[in-house]
């Protein structure tokens, strides 16, 4: 396997702005006083509260993912048509 189709780029590269990101972030987390334990928190906490709502934030979720579906699939199917017919 090819590290720079899997990384995206040289492995050098990578590990740099990977070191600059995460240098960034943790700046940015140190700043707003966020330790990763936090974060892990957080997410646990979201779920639990999901659990307990009886699941009515994700069916609010499920109404738009249907209305926004009802507008974009049919517009990427003319698309998708119209292209077909110019190749």
């Amino acid at each position: 396997m090819n590290t720079n189709r899997l990384l995206g780029d040289s492995l050098g590269r990578t590990i740099i702005k990977l070191l600059v990101i995460s240098l960034l972030v943790g700046m940015v987390m140190s700043v707003f006083e966020i330790a990763p334990l936090d974060v892990f928190v957080a997410v646990r906490d979201f779920v639990v509260n999901l659990w307990e709502s009886g699941w009515a934030a994700l069916g609010r979720f499920g109404d738009w993912l249907i209305l926004g579906a009802s507008v974009v699939i049919p517009i990427f199917i003319v698309i998708r048509i119209l292209n077909y017919r110019r190749s």
